[in-house]
């Protein structure tokens, strides 16, 4: 896993050393390298390989998106139930 490498990589360095090892991760040219690279190699994996797993992946991402979307108004609605409850209305 790539947080278990950078934990590892941290955990040896001093504190002084730490914002020279993380600066350089937080420009926008290294995350844009980090998402090409992740992205090919999804297309390796998934893409080239003719493998059905993309179309799940969607499947859940939009089940997720949509839960994420409906929570807040689902939470407002329990809330409003509870302080009724609470009342006696």
């Amino acid at each position: 896993m790539a947080l278990r490498r950078v934990y590892n990589e941290i955990k040896g360095l001093k504190v002084k050393e730490l914002p020279s090892y993380v600066k350089p991760m937080l420009s926008v040219d290294y995350a844009k390298k980090t998402v090409q690279k992740g992205l090919d190699n999804y297309n390796a994996k998934y893409i080239q390989t003719s493998s059905i797993d993309p179309l799940f992946h969607v499947c859940y991402g939009g089940m997720i998106f949509s839960y994420l979307v409906a929570l807040p108004e689902e939470r407002r609605h329990l809330e409003h139930q509870q302080h009724a409850k609470e009342h006696g209305h």
